[in-house]
């Protein structure tokens, strides 16, 4: 079997040097890179510095007898797997937005039948122009998939949104992208994730230092596996997870509707941080102060994991986060017991645990047979553990 292939292209930004890392890392995972090096961004990377790299012809002119000759641009646009464009300028997200073709990395972008990733580099006006916004929703709705850009400072000397995302960020959703022949695939997947606000008035909600990156983890991780996979996500400050269907709520019950919408589902994740109540009424202005603390009334809100649990679409395998500050494994199984789902992954988010919001996570994977402690791990390596297991769960039960 050949080994998975990327078309990799540079356009002419100073941001072009992070893409010699990328197909560093590329080669690293075993993934063959061919590369198309647009003339401005000869100006920042060289020929040969990639050639070296990529161990394959640098592509550069549209009109090379000798490219055209042993390999087509039509053919290289179909050749890969996916086509990457790191970093996509502002000038080559315009031109491929509106369909020009006149050049190599144009014309390719214009002729692939493959699926393609831009990783956005660009000044942060530029960024925020209404004319890259409007061709960023046009790329969108053609199919193309983003990571990036991040805020920070910049070349220019400003800060702010524009810098390339960082090559193992783009390696990340590559990943998630070449997933589809992965140990999940067939399998639909949902996971919750994030906070939800409930409003006590206008300006004002409860909520919770819950940061959504766990559940964000998870259906990057789930992508990965070649699952199809709907994230519903409360209110964060996450860029969306390439490949996902994402489904955007704020309350309780906005998620569970959304819950019940994306069923059915093979596989159910409740990482969500749900807010256990809401005001019994949300105040239809801004509620002013007084001279006393204001009285409020709370209802419950839904519980969603036990709903959908012992609901009429259960899916295979529903799995819960309990989120404890003391007797972690005692209240995770007891939550596991009260809830009527398979798995619980309880975690310990007490202050000193650094979980809540942070990158890490420490959790215990309760089930019917037991306990079992994982070691501290990075949350994106949390999700590859607990997919791992979701594919060994569900092949051992169909």
């Amino acid at each position: 079997m050949r080994s998975q292939q990327i078309l990799l292209i540079i356009g002419g930004g100073i941001a072009a040097y992070k893409s010699l890392e990328l197909i560093r890392l590329l080669a690293r995972d075993g993934i063959a890179v061919r590369t198309i090096l647009t003339r401005a961004g000869e100006e920042f990377v060289t020929p040969l510095s990639l050639a070296a790299l990529s161990r394959a012809p640098v592509h550069r002119d549209l009109f090379s007898l000798t490219d055209e000759a042993q390999m087509g641009h039509i053919e290289l646009s179909r050749a890969a797997d996916l086509v990457v464009v790191a970093p996509a300028t502002a000038d080559l997200m315009a031109k491929a937005a509106s369909g020009e073709a006149n050049d190599l990395a144009t014309t390719t972008l214009l002729a692939t039948d493959k699926p393609v990733l831009m990783a956005p580099a660009m000044n942060v006006r530029m960024w925020q122009h209404p004319a890259t916004q409007r061709n960023l929703a046009r790329l969108k709705a053609d199919g193309v998939s983003f990571v990036g850009p991040e805020d920070g400072a910049m070349a220019c000397g400003e800060f702010g949104p524009g810098r390339m995302a960082e090559p193992p960020a783009i390696l990340e959703v590559i990943r998630s992208l070449m997933g589809a022949q992965g140990q999940l695939k067939g399998i639909k997947a949902l996971v919750t994730a994030g906070p939800t606000h409930e409003p006590l008035d206008p300006v004002r909600y409860i909520a919770n230092r819950s940061s959504g990156r766990q559940g964000y983890a998870i259906a990057r991780a789930l992508v990965a596996a070649g699952a199809q996979t709907t994230l519903i996500s409360g209110p964060v400050n996450l860029p969306a997870v390439a490949g996902a269907r994402l489904l955007s709520v704020e309350t309780a019950e906005q998620m569970l509707a959304a819950t019940r919408e994306a069923l059915p589902v093979d596989v159910a994740i409740f990482c969500a941080a749900v807010a256990d109540w809401r005001a019994e009424s949300v105040a239809e202005q801004k509620l002013k102060k007084t001279p006393g603390p204001p009285t409020l009334r709370f209802a419950a809100n839904p519980d969603i994991l036990a709903t959908i649990s012992r609901g009429p679409h259960r899916p295979r395998l529903v799995i819960g986060f309990a989120a404890e500050t003391q007797a972690i494994v005692a209240h995770g199984k007891d939550k596991l017991a009260r809830k009527g789902c398979d798995w619980i992954l309880a975690n310990d988010v007490s202050p000193s645990s650094g979980v809540m919001g942070g990158t890490h996570n420490r959790v215990h994977l309760i089930t019917a047979r037991g306990d079992e402690e994982w070691p501290e791990l990075d949350k994106a390596e949390v999700a590859t553990r607990l997919v791992a297991r979701i594919a060994t769960a569900l092949q051992g039960a169909s």
